[in-house]
């Protein structure tokens, strides 16, 4: 377990295996459902998108709103395999890796795989733990979706583990003894 720098991904994703504890420090965006069908909707109609894709983590989260004097609400994962029908062509675009919870399906895997980027989960159940890590929010797309719209979070030591490594390692496939 270290300290991992979201800008420099490229430069440790290859050295993390599945089931590492990682803290990743730096920027990542929320994504969900909704917001992905909207990204999708700019892309079929060849318009820019809000985002770079090739310096983005996808967080799937919807936060809930901040209390006076937070940063945050609760900002714990959703289900991955809702956005399985988005991931392949977000990471041929260049998304650098996701944050979720729970397996992905084969043809996902497989994209993960293919574009050498990182699945990582947080702890579904958790979101306080995860909101902690979260310094700072901003709303920067879609803001109409409200918990789903595409937030920036500027997360310190924020507590994930790596599902899919670059290495073929699988933390679902893993028997248990």
């Amino acid at each position: 377990m270290g300290c991992y720098y979201i800008e420099d991904i490229d430069k440790w994703a290859n050295e993390v295996r599945a089931g590492d504890e990682l803290r990743l420090s730096g920027v990542i965006y929320t994504a969900r459902d909704a917001a992905h069908k909207k990204l999708f909707e700019l892309l079929d109609a060849g318009l820019p998108l809000p985002i770079e894709l090739d310096k983005t983590v996808f967080y799937y989260a919807g936060p809930t709103e901040a209390r006076p004097g937070t940063v945050i609400g609760s900002c714990g994962p959703t289900t991955s395999s809702r956005m399985d029908k988005f991931t392949p062509r977000l990471l041929e675009l260049g998304l650098r890796g996701v944050i979720g919870k729970g397996e992905r399906s084969i043809t996902v895997k497989e994209a993960f795989a293919e574009n050498s980027r990182l699945y990582m989960c947080a702890l579904g159940g958790a979101g306080a733990i995860a909101s902690a890590a979260i310094k700072k929010c901003d709303v920067i797309a879609f803001p109409e979706l409200g918990c789903e719209s595409i937030k920036r979070l500027e997360v310190e030591n924020m507590p994930v583990f790596c599902a899919y490594d670059l290495h073929g390692g699988d933390i679902f496939s893993r028997s248990v003894k």
